[in-house]
């Protein structure tokens, strides 16, 4: 009889290195609370890898006791997917940030996102490029003055959201860096989707960019600025707030219930299936608005890309007489060199 399985613990998930991040740096809260949700999900530390490209989140993979690979700048979604055909047995986390995964690792995004590789991206976004000492990000808002914005950045915000929706990725999610309770069970979700699960994490970077997100995370605006998301249930906030779609406009319209004959028909109920509300939720942030929270989109019955290939390999193995590359080496029009 086999032995039972011991059941692990945050600690099986903790490795032995120091902890090099800035104090007070969000990444600590989301490393605590993944560590503490894996052993929730019943996954083992010998199939789990975790992949990151460069930057302050990328040293991740050194603080978790699993498998990982700490890869190049931008390029963690191309090893991540190597690495899953190589082996779909693997549960693959890739983590990235806003400047590592939007701007050099942009293109690689966009694939592994429409490619629907069956593995989990975290990306960090604190509007700022931390590990190279300030500089604006994709992400960063118009204005900001940085070493190369001195007079303010020109450029138009990544929305990361919006831009995994537009590149056809079908697990979308929104999630703060200190709030565990609501950052474990969107980890927890995003692990239950067989594809790429996308998860936008508002992270603080105490040091360069402080408070980038105090206007959605701070206690006395978080009710008013803060959409939590549940599938099927409406879209309310604050006190008796909610969200209305507008028939003429086709537009969001933040909306009161009891005043002006609002009731609690008129507010949107979240359907996490809906590509399109998902997109018009995705780019809701204060003060106009609430920053949409939770599972935006998930569409369901998706088809990894890496069960797909490996189909494909497998009935080209059953309808091929060559069965090892020696024997293609010498099929068709070979000759001998005197």
């Amino acid at each position: 009889m086999n032995a039972p399985t011991q059941k692990l613990t945050r600690k099986d998930f903790t490795s032995d290195q120091d902890i090099r991040w800035c104090p007070g740096c969000g990444d600590y809260a989301i490393l605590a609370t993944l560590q503490r949700t894996l052993p929730a999900l019943g996954v083992t530390r010998e199939n789990t890898v975790f992949i990151s490209g460069i930057g302050c989140s990328s040293r991740f993979p050194y603080y978790m006791d699993t498998y990982g690979f700490h890869t190049i700048h931008g390029r963690a979604p191309a090893v991540a997917t190597g690495l899953k055909l190589a082996n779909p047995e693997l549960d693959i986390w890739m983590i990235t940030g806003d400047g590592d995964g939007l701007s050099i690792g942009g293109n690689h995004m966009l694939h592994v996102l429409r490619r629907n590789v069956d593995l989990q991206i975290m990306l960090f976004n604190n509007r700022i490029y931390g590990l190279t000492k300030g500089q604006y990000s994709p992400t960063s808002l118009v204005g900001l003055r940085t070493p190369s914005t001195p007079m303010g950045s020109v450029d138009a915000p990544v929305v990361p959201a919006s831009f995994a929706l537009g590149s056809g990725g079908r697990f979308i999610a929104r999630t703060i860096d200190t709030d565990a309770k609501h950052l474990g069970p969107v980890f927890t979700r995003a692990h239950q989707y067989r594809g790429a699960s996308f998860i936008e994490i508002l992270q603080n970077c105490p040091v360069f960019n402080d408070g980038a997100w105090s206007h959605v995370k701070d206690k006395e605006v978080a009710d008013e600025s803060q959409l939590r998301l549940e599938h099927g249930q409406p879209m309310r906030f604050g006190d008796n707030k909610g969200l209305r779609l507008n028939a003429k406009t086709i537009e969001l319209e933040v909306v009161t219930i009891g005043e002006h004959g609002v009731t609690e028909d008129d507010v949107l109920v979240h359907d996490e299936t809906n590509k399109s509300m998902a997109l018009l939720l995705a780019n809701l942030e204060p003060p106009r608005f609430p920053i949409a929270l939770g599972v935006l989109y998930c569409e369901p019955g998706s088809n990894p890309y890496d069960r797909g290939v490996h189909a494909q390999v497998e009935h080209a193995k059953a309808n091929s007489k060559i069965d090892s590359v020696d024997a293609l080496l010498r099929t068709g029009h070979t000759w001998t060199v005197e």
